[in-house]
Parts: structure tokens; C-alpha cells; sequence
């Protein structure tokens, strides 16, 4: 894997089927580069809370999420801690009983987990899995390498998302705006009133009502476009 800067990124984002591919395949690489990873995913912190951000193919359903409701397990502290935790044997394993009991049922045997520094993340890591004991000692420095250059793609990916759920944020705004000044037109035509006083109405209307201005506006657009189309027939 190549380090991915933001633009090429953004160029794999256009040619992908968006962030949840490009990242799956992310963690598909790391299993193709690191000997003796099966399976490998990507941990981060939103809103207080650890999630996985994107797994490969072949990772084992709740191995992450039984980490995340414990509060403990190897990727957990290594985006708590910012340190690398290596379990290479879960079968003699006395860190995370909890966890481990599960990921031997799993038929994981060996786990590495290594901390991302990501920019706007306060908690990151890579995870890799192997089902064999001692199955990634082996793979130690190319997961460290592969984890460096992991940290940048997950920042630019995270970038990307933030953008893209900014751009919808403006969006919405625009359109609630929208519908708010036509609902203030209608009023001003059909009350004879000035814009103040208008709004003033709706924003009365809406706390009495314990709706939104904006869904009462188009309540008010929809019933004015209604009767409008009514009275052309």
C-alpha cells in the first residue's frame, strides 16, 4: 500500500463506492501486507464512544464490539493509551478475560493492536488478527509500517465525511430558509401584515403547536400550493 494523501484519496473516494468501500479495502490490504493477519480492522472514538470504523473481509461479527461493551481488550487500550498491545497466545492470555474467552470462540489465537495518531481523533487504533499462537510475530514491523501509512488515509477518510456532512448541514439550512420565507410571503399576502410580524406569527404558531418552524412553513406552502392548484381547474 502506497501512503494516500487527501487528493488521491479523494480521487480513490470518486472512482470507489464511497468511504465504506474505500475503507473496507483499506483493511484488506493490511491483510494482504502483514504476514500472518487473517483479518484486520480500524477502531476511532466518536461522540465519547469507540466503533469500528471499517473491518475486511473474514473479520469475526462482534470481535471489536464485545471489546467496546467490556471497556477493555487489546484495541481498546490501544486508542486509550496511545500504546501497541500484543496478545500473541489468547489461550494463556490474562489481560482481558472477558474478551479473550470470546475471541478464542471466534477462533482468533494471536491479536495486535496498534494505536493511529489521526488528526481530530482523541483515540484510534489498528487491529490485526491471526489463528494461529505467535501467528503475527513475524509481522510485527510490517503492521507498524502498514499502521504509519494507515493513519493518513483514515484522516483524510474522516476529513472527507466531515465535508461531506457539513455540506449537507448547509444544505438543509438553505432549504428550511427557503421554506420559511415562502410561508412569511404567504402570511404577508394573506394577513396584509409586514415580514416582522410574519414571522413573528409563525414563531408563535410553532411554540404553542410544539412543532418545528420549518415543518410548519411547509405545512403552510403546501396547503397555499394545494389550494392554488384547486383553484386553476
Amino acid at each position: 500500500m502506497r501512503p494516500e494523501t487527501p487528493d488521491t484519496l479523494d480521487q480513490a473516494m470518486a472512482r470507489s463506492q464511497g468511504l465504506d468501500t474505500l475503507l473496507r479495502d483499506l483493511t484488506d490490504r493490511a491483510v494482504q501486507e502483514v504476514p500472518g493477519a487473517v483479518a484486520c480492522s480500524v477502531t476511532v472514538r466518536r461522540a465519547d464512544r469507540l466503533m469500528t470504523l471499517a473491518g475486511s473481509s473474514g473479520l469475526p461479527s462482534g470481535l471489536d464490539l464485545r471489546q467496546y461493551e467490556n471497556g477493555s481488550g487489546p484495541c481498546v487500550d490501544a486508542a486509550e493509551t496511545g500504546s501497541p498491545r500484543y496478545a500473541p497466545d489468547l489461550a494463556t492470555e490474562t489481560r482481558w478475560p472477558a474478551y479473550t474467552q470470546y475471541a478464542l470462540a471466534t477462533g482468533v489465537r494471536c491479536v495486535l493492536a496498534l494505536p493511529l495518531f489521526v488528526e481530530g481523533a482523541t483515540g484510534a487504533a489498528i487491529n490485526y488478527y491471526g489463528v494461529e499462537p505467535g501467528s503475527l510475530d513475524g509481522g510485527r514491523r510490517a503492521a507498524r509500517s502498514f499502521a504509519e501509512r494507515a493513519a493518513d488515509a483514515v484522516h483524510a477518510a474522516l476529513r472527507i465525511e466531515r465535508q461531506r456532512a457539513s455540506a449537507a448541514d448547509v444544505r438543509t439550512a438553505l432549504l428550511s430558509r427557503s421554506v420559511i420565507d415562502q410561508a412569511v410571503g404567504i402570511l404577508m399576502a394573506r394577513e396584509r401584515l409586514d415580514a416582522r410580524a410574519a414571522l413573528d406569527r409563525l414563531r408563535r404558531v410553532s411554540q404553542d403547536r410544539n412543532v418545528k418552524l420549518r415543518d410548519l412553513c411547509g405545512d403552510v406552502v403546501a396547503r397555499a400550493s394545494g389550494g392554488a392548484s384547486r383553484g386553476r381547474q
